[in-house]
């Protein structure tokens, strides 16, 4: 990806239709908003640090769609991109997030104890549960657009920053570059690591370059707290372990964000977040709240149901593969997590995962007895 806008200077010799990309094929948020009046209106702009509309939009110009989502088609190279840019990007982001609009403001709350249960998830039908968000630290572009020393200097500030956790939350950080053959097969046994990106979707909105310099990953000792460093996001802060105890999950990850957030804002570097758009982050998709709360539930007789579909709906709440996005479940286990990013709270949305597994289990039950579900099926949260 470029740093200097000479190119964006040069592209104003051709005409908006010479410029303008053929979106024909196109099926993402990205593609459904942009028109060739907004990119004539937003092609010579460009944000302080140098990222211009065409950064933002490559990877969706590249991706016409994809099989299992509607993907969103751009991406972020800095804090300023969402003001800079706001004509493509705030209609992007209400196409994405229910219609939020650009007067809204996002709550915040990462208080554990306004969570209500969690911990009584079944363990026969979750077999683990886990809770992740993505941090952007303020003053330093984000993963597309950052220099090789914007990207050291992330992860030297993560690394001191992690290194202060105590506790439950001491831990170790792996060097993806230094990392020994014994250290990458043990994090890969572990379900840990993160591999040089494959996706087109990051490849092309260049989060892969220099792989692996100054990526890594930091676990604490029980393997119950980890971050990613320099994938998507500057960090990706990730709480699991087995069984079914969201409330003790929920209250890690809070615990864990909020200590590191502290020791970052010590350190002159707060993360970025605004009224607006919450937590800023290199996807629009994240912005908010940037959590996806999820469990491994087994459900074989619900993926069966004809309403699965719609009562996952109406409960706000999507399901995957144990894989992943583009996995299909195994035996009828499925990653159930929370839909919203925007406009609700963490408490929010990690409720709506703790209720709808709840009744997702018990409609399991029923089924399982040859029973109707009909009288459980949910109003639309």
């Amino acid at each position: 990806m470029p740093f200097g806008n000479t190119h964006n200077s040069l592209k104003m010799k051709f005409s908006v239709e010479e410029e303008y990309p053929d979106l024909s094929a196109h099926n993402n948020h990205m593609a459904k908003i942009l028109t060739k009046e907004i990119y004539g209106k937003l092609r010579e702009r460009q944000t302080p640090s140098g990222f211009t509309l065409d950064d933002i939009i490559q990877t969706g110009v590249d991706n016409p769609g994809h099989p299992f989502i509607m993907t969103v088609g751009c991406v972020a190279g800095d804090e300023e991109s969402y003001e800079v840019f706001k004509e493509l990007l705030d209609p992007v982001i209400s196409d994405r997030h229910s219609g939020y609009k650009p007067t809204d403001k996002h709550k915040t709350d990462l208080n554990p104890a306004n969570l209500k249960g969690g911990d009584d998830l079944d363990p026969n039908y979750v077999l683990s549960s886990r809770v992740r968000t993505g941090r952007s630290i303020k003053g330093y572009t984000l993963p597309p657009h950052c220099s090789r020393g914007e990207r050291r200097a992330v992860e030297k500030l993560a690394i001191e920053a992690l290194g202060k956790l105590d506790g439950d939350l001491k831990g170790k950080y792996y060097d993806l570059k230094t990392m020994s053959e014994k250290d990458q097969q043990q994090l890969i046994d572990d379900h840990f690591l993160f591999d040089k990106p494959v996706s087109p979707l990051l490849l092309c909105a260049g989060m892969g370059r220099d792989w692996p310099d100054a990526r890594g990953i930091w676990h604490n000792n029980n393997k119950t707290f980890l971050v990613w460093v320099n994938e998507e996001d500057h960090l990706r802060v990730i709480s699991m372990q087995k069984g079914g105890n969201m409330k003790e999950v929920f209250n890690r990850f809070c615990t864990g964000l909020q200590k590191i957030e502290a020791i970052f804002k010590e350190k002159g570097h707060p993360f970025s977040w605004n009224e607006h758009l919450g937590y800023i982050l290199t996807c629009p998709s994240n912005l908010g709240t940037g959590l996806r709360g999820g469990v491994h539930c087994k459900l074989p007789h619900m993926a069966k149901h004809p309403k699965f579909e719609d009562i996952l709906h109406r409960l706000r709440l999507q399901k995957r593969g144990t894989g992943g996005v583009d996995t299909a479940a195994v035996g009828g286990v499925y990653d159930i997590s929370n839909a919203d990013r925007l406009g609700s709270s963490e408490v929010q949305q990690v409720q709506l995962v703790v209720d709808g597994v709840k009744l997702l289990i018990e409609m399991e039950k029923k089924l399982e007895k040859g029973k109707t579900i009909d009288d459980l099926i949910p109003a639309q949260k």
